[in-house]
């Protein structure tokens, strides 16, 4: 039985659904022998899941957007190269008259920029033999050779292990990114490198400079160039032009930036570098998120599009340490994590502060992408957490045809 308890007694939202699209075949428009499956349209039970999944899968949601989790929310649900719900809830904002979302809605991804840009990146510079995630970050930028911070490796910072934290306002006084990093490069440390893991934000922003510095170009030009338009991610990019900004969701209202974040990084540090960060700044729609997360359960092809090999893909998104949960930029399944109960310990996947969440299983073959602007519109609203497990789990529970197992216990019944 799926527990409901956490919205129990809500009153029925009454929500008009807006039919989802094929997903958009010609984004790879000169597509030979493929490589990697490409996603098509199926329905639950021709991938071996119950077809009460859709079903299920709309009543939490909209019972979440019914309890004022978030104005709208969109959704993909894929296994073994099928996508078997993709659609989008409610609206982009609570205004009247505000767009219903689709497939196509455009969120700010928040943290998940941390492994659908930076994170892919570094993949690719470590494959072209460019990136060492062993050498030391002051071996790729000087200025950080310092007393403190002179034994940081790049894997400390893929692992969130480096000593750093990232919980002061820097981006109040810093103007730039040249001032960004000179006060990242002065700020102490909290503990010993390698000897804990906290997760961090500015881990990232150095893997982005990093990240630049090796490629010569900057973070948001090599994704582009290297993952989103081969993949055909066409709604994914950093700083979206303003004639985008009706498909865009908004996120929170902040009076010390004019009122409502709309369009715009919601990330104060992402918005202090301009728009483009390692840690955020990204915007995208679950069908283009689709295509990429199918990517990594191939191996790293989609259609004709060979992104990354095997072996990387599997290395990196595998767990790092026994004592905490994270891989190399991402993360893997953990107690009270959004994965929810069921999601398989090979599993790997991310949120972001916005209300966005990946989480993808390679023993199952399935993935699920969901989108909300749950900061809207005030992040004091934490009932995204609840939504996320109750999705993961519906989904796992879905699986007819192998043993559903709760994360670190024993096989139960579906």
């Amino acid at each position: 039985m799926i527990r409901r308890t956490w919205f129990t007694g809500l009153a029925a939202l009454a929500l008009v659904l807006v039919p989802a699209e094929v997903f958009p075949q010609e984004a790879t428009p000169n597509a030979v022998a493929s490589s990697g499956l490409a996603l098509t349209r199926a329905k639950p039970s021709a991938v071996g899941m119950s077809n009460k999944l859709v079903p299920r899968l709309d009543s939490v949601i909209k019972a979440a957007i019914a309890d004022h989790a978030t104005p709208g929310a969109t959704i993909a649900v894929a296994r073994r190269g099928k996508l078997v719900l993709l659609r989008g809830y409610g609206h982009t904002d609570w205004a009247k008259g505000a767009p219903r979302t689709t497939d196509s809605t455009m969120y700010d991804l928040a943290s998940l920029t941390k492994v659908v840009a930076t994170t892919t990146a570094a993949m690719i510079l470590e494959e072209e033999g460019k990136l060492d995630i062993n050498r030391t970050v002051a071996s790729y930028l000087p200025e950080y050779d310092v007393p403190d911070k002179r034994a940081i490796t790049v894997r400390m910072l893929l692992t969130h292990a480096s000593g750093i934290r990232s919980n002061f306002p820097l981006w109040k006084d810093a103007k730039g990114r040249e001032q960004y990093f000179a006060g990242m490069v002065t700020f102490p440390l909290v503990r010993e490198p390698g000897s804990a893991v906290e997760y961090t934000d500015w881990n990232m922003v150095l893997m982005q400079f990093i990240i630049e510095r090796i490629s010569g170009q900057t973070l948001d030009q090599f994704v582009q160039s290297h993952v989103f338009e081969p993949l055909g991610m066409r709604d994914t990019r950093y700083n979206p032009p303003e004639a985008l900004k009706p498909r865009i969701a908004p996120t929170e209202t902040e009076d010390f930036r004019g009122g409502q974040v709309w369009g715009i990084v919601h990330d104060e540090t992402a918005w202090a570098l301009g728009g483009v960060s390692g840690n955020a700044g990204l915007f995208s729609s679950a069908r283009d998120l689709a295509a990429f997360v199918q990517m990594l359960l191939n191996g790293g092809s989609y259609d004709s599009i060979r992104l990354l090999k095997p072996t990387t893909v599997a290395r990196w998104t595998a767990r790092q340490r026994v004592d905490a949960s994270r891989a190399l930029g991402w993360d893997t399944p953990s107690p009270q994590s959004s994965a929810g109960r069921f999601f398989s310990a090979r599993s790997f996947g991310h949120t972001g502060f916005t209300g966005t969440s990946i989480w993808a299983d390679p023993e199952r073959e399935l993935f699920v992408v969901l989108l909300t602007n749950r900061v809207n519109p005030t992040r004091d609203n934490q009932k995204i957490g609840p939504l996320r497990r109750a999705v993961a789990d519906i989904i796992q529970q879905s699986v007819l045809d192998s043993p559903l197992k709760q994360w670190e216990d024993s096989p139960v019944r579906p």
